[in-house]
């Protein structure tokens, strides 16, 4: 009896851009749940350490938060986040989705504050909490 060939489940990246850090989580392969993997600097090395993480998850997808006004217009980091976008489907031939990331910086930073972390510490994880926020806000929603 010969077996089935075993399809393989790819991951999704959700990345929080900034001016400086970019925040960085992942899916678990069933794209149930978003885990905060770590925080790049693009100034020290960064394009290059993105360029290893998503060729290391291999994922099928990259989903970039853009920041809006609670009125949902795009600003001027709208258009860097568009940017960054643009720069991460050239190098890495991923697939890029953009998802609302309205108030996921404020929401990280309470979950880490209830979690009792310092500020030292809030300020070492935020932006990867808040890539976690964004990659699951995607996934929820694609569930429906």
């Amino acid at each position: 009896m010969a077996t089935q060939p075993r399809t393989r489940n790819h991951r999704i990246i959700g990345l929080d851009p900034g001016e400086r850090r970019v925040g960085v989580a992942v899916s678990d392969e069933l794209h149930m749940i978003a885990s905060p993997v770590s925080i790049v600097d693009l100034k020290r090395g960064g394009w290059e350490q993105l360029d290893e993480i998503i060729e290391s998850y291999d994922p099928e997808l990259i989903v970039v938060g853009i920041p809006t006004s609670m009125s949902g217009r795009e600003g001027p980091q709208a258009r860097a986040a568009r940017r960054f976008a643009a720069e991460i489907r050239e190098r890495s031939g991923r697939e890029t989705h953009f998802q609302d990331e309205r108030l996921t910086s404020f929401m990280a930073e309470q979950s880490l504050i209830e979690l009792g972390k310092n500020r030292k510490d809030r300020k070492r994880h935020l932006d990867a909490v808040a890539a976690a926020l964004i990659l699951q806000g995607y996934l929820d929603a694609r569930r429906g």
